[in-house]
């Protein structure tokens, strides 16, 4: 390693500012000390090192991808050692394939209400007959609940079910148990998917569980309730039927959940609590494969992720504390008919299996959950690391030692500040300074790559990196941090007078540290306990500077002490960048689903920003630190623009049907027919058509070379005196796709078409309509009222009485109903307008049902298969038959 010499000696007076020199090359008084120390003592020559350009990029480059490697190692390793043998993963893969051969299982299909309920309960009497003179008794109830709630998810809607599934099976000893652990899946799915991640393996784990737990020789102390719900996609509809109605329900104390946003890997635990910090501890204690992150449990509790989970119905309207646990890989197929048995590996569920067995072992054990109000207080901070231990202490503690760490920050920076040398407040005029150009510069490096994002978009290439997610890290990823070290290079050279001094070096390594220690402050401040990340990313810098402190003010920038200096960072970086890997394995995906007014450009432009200037913070003072940056700019501008180029010309393709790892466009179509009636309740007006809306931002840009009939010719508006834009959504997200098309079509026939009717209309005394309503129809319908200006809801017959509307005004009222359901009857009553609005609507409301068919033959036409034929195999068309009718009042 070469090596550039600076000799600085003693002057007697005088202070100038950093690459100030004086006639013979010393830089000025106490900068012999890279501290700041100015101490007199000091020899007045000393040889100071700077890194080769060369070496520093091979340093940092080598180990970021070592870290990396270590990630991807840790995240490949699915068991770590042996299995204990007590639950048997090859036949919970045989319950998977079993409950899955049956193909889609919506709501009140023959495939979900019959099929799987007969399966799982034949497999349940089998568990019961073979451990029946065991220490433990097993009883089975299913459960037909109807009922109705309001929730404040994608805006806010009611929903209605009758005669949903629920099977519930009680284990406990033989002399009964008055306090119960509740283990909780669904083996219902969305239209068009086999659901196996979501959530059949869940499923299957848990009747191997079950199984295991039945087979103890030794009894438990409490019992366990395994509710396998038939109707969670319904918008966690089961959950609410059992927690609300069932008699078990009662003697619940916490729950376990799960879940999936992806297919396989390994399941995370993303959601505990409310408070209740024993049930975290038991996971930590008893989990054979820990996987837990207080990050995303705050990341997913904050909404930014568009989801929920029975969780929340649990919590809420239980008033009770679970841990919420979901597989999160490969969410590109999440929903979709790749969504199958074959891509879930088997050591998948061997480590679920161990994980969730241990932990109902432990906990139906614990003295806790008898009383569990007695231990809810407090929450936890809890993380694991490369999946090998957990970690977990009461948030309290975790306060008390971020405080310290904080304070241990503000001492090291303070006792430099009252160094000789530093007297006058030099020190701290020029860490101010230097902190204003590292934000700065994390702000200008921002906006720039967000400029990229913007011509991304512009140049229509949006998306290139839903397959090819390097190619983001390249391009955005070499904008980012190429400009981040131009602007430093740029402070070096013409802020610092151009003269490399090893003291700059250690100034910007304080500056990342009083960054990374503010932030540590305000996370803490606010009760976060995600703050433990700031404080990792705290401590371990600082301890490593405190032990490196010698060499660096001897040498400089030294071989040994870059490698040390590297290896003191290795804990919280690998920490860190784990994170980051979770977050861009369930945020990438989500972009090809969260509809088209999101720009996933600015999204992955700015998560791919974060990460590099978080990354880089402690990497920062390299760049003084180096003799020059020039090579290593050269070359982040040479991968940008070749990456640029290659992106502006179409070379990566956002989707994917390679049936090994497919990466689908995803698009709705509905065969419907729509129907407008008047106050006179004469048809208005009457039209057909297929209603095609893209889930992700590029629109129909892909498809209509494909399909041209398929163009902006054909796009809708929103009609804004139609209840949702006169459209069958069948959630209430139109605020995430606004742009739909409508290919003309002909009727559709459906064989159980949906009657509705006003069966009442009175005025009450108290000045509001009641009316009444009857509605027989398919398994789903959604409702839809929008009352007229002037005129509201005052009060209905659903939820909890109180009209729950979304952002404009309107009210959302999803329905579904198991087998044999009875005619669904509701009432609301409206406070009529004072004056009628010449230029709304006629009457005081509209009220709008639509249908939805989502299995047998009603659910196909022969234009949608048409259609269907068309479109390529990268994409992957969810389709079915709907109807609209809209009535005024």
């Amino acid at each position: 390693m070469e090596s550039d010499t600076a000799v600085r000696r003693i002057k007697p007076s005088g202070t100038p500012r950093y690459g100030a020199e004086d006639g013979d090359g010393a830089c000025g008084r106490n900068c012999e000390d890279n501290g700041y120390s100015g101490d007199p003592k000091r020899k007045p020559e000393v040889r100071l090192f700077l890194l080769r350009e060369g070496l520093a990029a091979a340093l940092l480059s080598g180990f970021v991808l070592l870290l990396w490697g270590l990630v991807h190692l840790s995240l490949q390793q699915l068991v770590i050692g042996k299995p204990s043998g007590e639950f048997n993963a090859e036949r919970a893969r045989r319950h998977l394939e079993q409950i899955t051969s049956v193909g889609p299982r919506p709501v009140g299909s023959q495939e979900n209400e019959v099929l799987t309920v007969g399966y799982l309960l034949e497999q349940i009497e089998d568990i019961r007959a073979r451990t029946a003179a065991g220490p433990h008794r097993v009883t089975v109830d299913v459960q037909r609940p109807t009922g109705s709630f309001s929730i404040d998810f994608l805006g806010g809607f009611t929903s209605f079910y009758d005669r949903i599934s629920n099977i519930a099976v009680k284990l406990e000893p033989k002399r009964g148990a008055q306090h119960l652990m509740l283990a909780n899946c669904h083996f219902d799915t969305v239209a068009n998917s086999p659901g196996a991640s979501d959530d059949a393996v869940s499923c299957a784990v848990m009747l191997e569980v079950l199984h295991a737990l039945a087979n103890q020789s030794t009894p438990l102390h409490h019992g366990v309730v395994f509710l396998f719900n038939g109707a969670e996609e319904n918008v966690l509809q089961a959950s609410h039927g059992f927690i609300t109605q069932h008699p078990w329900a009662k003697q619940v104390r916490a729950f376990i959940n799960l879940e999936a946003a992806g297919v396989g890997g390994k399941e995370v635990v993303f959601q505990t609590g409310p408070e209740n910090p024993w049930l975290v501890q038991a996971y930590v204690h008893a989990a054979k494969h820990p996987f837990a992150s207080v990050v995303g449990q705050e990341v997913f509790q904050s909404g930014v992720i568009p989801s929920d989970t029975d969780f929340r119905i649990y919590r809420d309207f239980g008033n009770i504390p679970g841990i919420d646990l979901a597989f999160i890989e490969n969410g590109f197929i999440y929903h979709t008919k790749y969504d199958t048995a074959n891509r879930i590996l088997t050591d998948s569920i061997q480590r679920a299996g161990d994980n969730i067995l241990a932990v109902l072992k432990h906990l139906v054990t614990s003295e806790k959950l008898a009383d569990s109000s007695e231990y809810r207080h407090g929450n936890m901070v809890f993380f694991d690391l490369l999946g090998v231990i957990a970690v977990a202490y009461p948030a309290r503690v975790g306060t008390i030692i971020n405080y310290m760490v904080a304070a241990a920050t503000f001492l090291y920076l303070a006792k430099k500040a009252s160094l000789p040398g530093n007297r006058g407040g030099r020190y701290v005029r020029d860490l101010a300074c230097a902190t204003g150009v590292a934000v700065l510069g994390w702000f200008v490096t921002l906006l720039s790559v967000l400029i990229v994002a913007l011509l991304v978009t512009l140049l229509g290439r949006s998306m290139f990196w839903y397959t090819h997610f390097y190619a983001a890290i390249c391009l955005y990823g070499a904008a980012a941090t190429g400009k981040m070290i131009l602007i430093h290079t740029l402070a070096k050279n013409l802020y610092y007078g151009g003269v490399r001094l090893v003291e700059l070096g250690d100034l910007y390594f304080d500056v990342s540290l009083l960054l990374w220690c503010c932030s540590l402050v305000w996370l803490t401040q606010r009760g976060l306990c995600s703050a433990y990340v700031p404080m990792l990313m705290v401590a371990f810098p600082l301890v490593t500077r405190l032990l490196l402190t010698k060499e660096f003010k001897h040498r400089g920038a030294s071989l040994k002490y870059s490698g040390l200096y590297l290896l003191g960072l290795a804990l919280p970086y690998v920490h860190f960048m784990f994170l980051f890997w979770v977050v861009f394995e369930i945020f990438t995906p989500i972009m090809g689903r969260s509809g088209t007014e999101i720009p996933p450009e600015v999204v992955m432009a700015s998560l791919v920003t974060l990460t590099i200037v978080f990354l880089s913070s402690y990497f920062l003072h390299f760049v003084y630190l180096v003799r020059s940056t020039k090579w290593i700019l050269a070359a982040l501008g040479s991968v940008f623009v070749v990456m640029f180029l290659l992106v502006s010309a179409g070379l990566f393709f956002p989707y994917s049907g390679n049936p090994n790892s497919p990466r689908p466009k995803r698009i709705f179509l509905q065969h419907t027919t729509r129907t407008f009636h008047n106050l006179q309740g004469r048809v208005e007006s009457r039209d057909s058509g297929i209603w095609i809306n893209s889930f992700d931002f590029t629109a129909v840009q892909h498809i209509t070379p494909q399909i041209p009939e398929i163009n902006d010719s054909i796009r809708t508006r929103c009609r804004e005196d139609r209840p949702f834009c006169g459209y069958p959504w069948f959630l209430p997200v139109k605020f995430l796709s606004r742009k739909n098309w409508y290919l003309p079509a002909p009727e559709v026939s459906p064989g159980s078409p949906v009657d509705f009717s006003l069966t009442s209309k009175e005025e009450t005394s108290w000045g509001t309509v009641k009316m009444t309503f009857s509605v027989k129809g398919p398994s789903h319908m959604s409702l839809y009222l929008m009352p007229h200006r002037g005129a509201s809801l005052s009060t209905w017959s659903l939820g909890d009485g109180t009209p729950q509307f979304d952002l404009n005004g309107e009210y959302f009222v999803f329905y579904s109903h198991g087998l044999d359901a009875a005619p669904w009857t509701f009432w609301f009553e409206i406070q009529p307008p004072t004056e009628p609005d010449p230029a709304g609507p006629e009457g005081m409301i509209s009220v709008a049902i639509s249908t939805h068919y989502f299995f047998g033959e009603d659910r196909r036409t022969a234009q949608l298969e048409e259609i269907l034929r068309k479109f390529p195999t990268w994409a992957f068309p969810s389709s079915w038959v709907s109807t609209y009718d809209m009535y005024r009042y």
